[in-house]
């Protein structure tokens, strides 16, 4: 989608369920949001998943003058009122990263937590930075390829780091200057000490660009906040570390605390994608007040813990219970199930492979039964209402 911020276009993707906790997800200079894919299939099975373009790079706008990290925070506030986000859990990878650290500055009612990858509270140094802002505005960012990617990647020849390279090559030269001059001018003493969200900081163990030391150090400024090193990879891991990050990221965002009124929402919004808006509406209407409290334990803790978890596609967590509700006789949460396949996507032929190991193993009679029901079921779902 595309959102007007002030003077410029941003262009973002996002995923995941509209009711789930936000995540957004800020990308490296030079590249643009396609940086998180693997993380962002990972996450948004369970959280709204946000992914900008950053000022100046990917299909964001290009604005002149130089850039600073206090305003590519403001971008990203602007984008999360835009989008009605009051609070978001913020990964930042590079310059995100330390975009990600200036925002809990300057606005710390909006952020959650952070997951501060391959970052620092400071890139020394500055004459570099210069040098590369005005190779860039002569020459384009071509001139930086052959010595951005060995430091970027382990393996500069692979498909994703091709990738990668491809993303800098189309960067705006104008758009990288403007970022560059904002990690030339970034000093840490705008950051250290000011910042208490909850944070996870990780670092690839052969990343130049922000080492090991640098990581540790932010570790250190941060008070709570934890360090993991991903092994064997450079300064950008989303790719070459893909699982390792991911991991790293979930375990994380797993580990903090989520009002209780997040997971019945969670739990709503997954009980009518599951079971369908008609069912859910006429579950709600009946409920009085003998069943309240049940019909909240289950929402919040079953549909809004249990379905909501990354772990297992929605798919096979739909298989899963028709199998044990079969087992188990239960005939009537059967019966819903079989019905809830229309928005799960389970086919007759998958439950009917269900069904058999469920025979083989809690016996045929309760499966025989099963069958019955399902062809019963399928064949009220196939008449016209």
């Amino acid at each position: 989608m595309f959102v007007q911020i002030g003077d410029h276009l941003v262009h973002c993707v996002v995923e995941g369920p509209d009711s789930a906790p936000p995540v957004l997800l800020l990308h490296s200079i030079g590249t643009t949001q396609h940086v998180w894919e693997p993380q962002a299939a990972a996450l948004s099975r369970r959280w709204r998943v946000i992914r900008p373009d950053m000022r100046g790079h990917g299909l964001t706008g290009v604005t002149p003058g130089e850039y600073s990290m206090r305003v590519l925070a403001q971008d990203v506030v602007a984008l999360m009122d835009a989008l009605e986000i009051p609070r978001a859990h913020v990964a930042g990878l590079s310059i995100g990263g330390r975009i990600a650290q200036q925002l809990a500055v300057d606005a710390p009612e909006r952020v959650a937590s952070l997951m501060l990858v391959d970052t620092a509270m400071e890139f020394p140094d500055p004459a570099t930075w210069q040098n590369r802002i005005e190779a860039v505005l002569r020459d384009g960012t071509g001139v930086l390829a052959d010595t951005v990617m060995p430091r970027w990647v382990m393996d500069p020849a692979t498909p994703s780091a091709r990738g990668l390279r491809h993303m800098l090559l189309r960067t705006d030269p104008v758009g990288y200057a403007a970022a560059a001059a904002a990690l030339r001018d970034a000093r840490a003493e705008e950051v250290r000490g000011r910042m208490d969200a909850p944070c996870t900081v990780i670092v690839g163990e052969h990343d130049p660009a922000s080492p090991v030391a640098a990581a540790e150090a932010l570790r250190e400024a941060i008070p709570g906040a934890g360090l993991v090193v991903l092994p064997g990879v450079n300064h950008i891991p989303n790719f070459e570390a893909a699982g390792a990050l991911c991991a790293a990221m979930l375990a994380h965002l797993e580990a903090q605390p989520r009002p209780a009124e997040d997971f019945l929402e969670a739990g709503f919004a997954v009980r009518r994608a599951v079971l369908g808006e008609a069912h859910v509406a006429r579950a709600t209407a009946a409920v009085t007040a003998l069943d309240q409290p049940f019909q909240d334990y289950i929402t919040r803790n079953v549909w809004g813990q249990i379905w909501t978890r990354p772990g297992l596609p929605r798919h096979t967590r739909s298989l899963l219970t028709l199998a044990m509700m079969a087992a188990l006789g239960r005939h009537e949460e059967f019966v819903l199930h079989v019905r809830a396949t229309k928005q799960t996507g389970v086919t007759p032929e998958e439950l009917a492979e269900v069904l058999l190991q469920v025979a083989a193993y809690a016996g045929v009679p309760v499966a025989n039964h099963a069958l019955k029901l399902a062809k019963q079921t399928f064949h009220e779902m196939e008449e016209p209402a």
